[in-house]
């Protein structure tokens, strides 16, 4: 599923792909942003993303996606 996290005087969210369960990454988000720590996360190619909890604006948790097949076409 698509996750995607806005962090405070960042002109950019951090957008990643997770295998992981809505409620799990939901848990491990709310955990960060109430004790104020960082959120560790891995994405489905087994990256780590860390963000401060404490300067997270937003998140935008998706649905889970199967086999996504694109593409790019050019006029």
């Amino acid at each position: 599923m698509e996750i995607r996290i806005g962090i405070a005087h960042a002109n950019r969210e951090v957008v990643l792909e997770s295998a992981e369960t809505a409620a799990a990454v939901k848990k491990s988000i709310d955990a960060a942003m109430a004790a104020g720590s960082v959120l560790s996360l891995t994405d489905d190619k087994g990256r780590t993303v860390i963000v401060p909890g404490d300067k997270i604006t937003f998140v935008e948790i998706g649905v889970p996606v199967s086999g996504r097949v694109g593409f790019a076409t050019t006029s």
